[in-house]
């Protein structure tokens, strides 16, 4: 898997590109947002690729709206998908959640870290 930076990756659609986290340096720095590239795909996994790029894309979404029960759904889901190689996000994030849900988030909580 190789991660790129930008808030386009501008791969063409023969790569399969999902987003992972966006990064902000400092309060008020620019915004980056990093992607994966996926590239060994198992044979096995080739006829719902769809659907798996469909349900990252829903973890994103729902981790951003605070939606911690339906991201530990979704995330129990990829899990070892994709050839496993993006399991260690899907751990990371994981960890995550389990810290933010113990914590009273700001109405205005984007999800977006800042370094």
């Amino acid at each position: 898997m190789n991660i790129i930076f930008g808030n386009d990756p501008g791969l063409d659609s023969k790569h399969i590109v999902l987003e992972l986290d966006t990064i902000r340096i400092g309060v008020e720095g620019p915004e980056q947002t990093a992607y994966c590239v996926v590239e060994n795909i198992p044979l096995q996994e080739m006829s719902i690729v769809e659907s798996l790029k469909e349900s990252h894309h829903n973890l994103m979404v729902e981790y951003r709206s605070q939606n911690w029960p339906a991201c530990e759904r979704i995330i129990a889901q990829l899990t070892g998908m994709w050839g496993g190689e993006l399991d260690t996000f899907y751990e990371e994030l994981s960890k995550r959640i389990s810290l933010l849900k113990t914590q009273n988030l700001a109405e205005s909580w984007t999800g977006i870290i800042e370094k």
